[in-house]
């Protein structure tokens, strides 16, 4: 199981909440409607002060910053160890919209779609 998994209450990518991996690098996006409350980004392993950025991405350009960089927290849950870090987000976007993370020095960026 994910890390991102292990931290949503729902990973199917309807209304604002969804999960999406990209090999050792996580996002989740909790939410109702198109409304997200809270994005969370994960990063598989122990990476003590790994940091990540969370951002909009709309018609596969990126728009904006939607959490700034910021450092994540050592997480050890069913023996599995990883980082993460969450940004309180409550804001509504459009259908069609993705919510992506990265960290520094990582080339993976995964997104979650926003979907009526």
């Amino acid at each position: 199981m994910t890390a991102a998994a292990l931290l949503l209450t729902a990973t199917a990518p309807a209304y604002a909440t969804g999960g999406a991996d990209k090999g050792p690098v996580g996002v989740g996006v909790i939410g109702e409607s198109l409304k997200a409350k809270e994005v969370r980004a994960t990063l598989n392993g122990r990476h003590p002060g790994a940091r990540a950025e969370t951002f909009l991405v709309r018609g596969g350009k990126r728009i904006r910053t939607v959490g700034s960089w910021k450092a994540t927290e050592s997480v050890e849950y069913g023996g599995h160890k990883f980082e993460v870090v969450a940004w309180p987000v409550n804001k509504s976007y459009r259908h069609g919209d993705r919510i992506c993370t990265r960290f520094e020095h990582r080339s993976e960026r995964p997104c979650v779609t926003i979907q009526r």
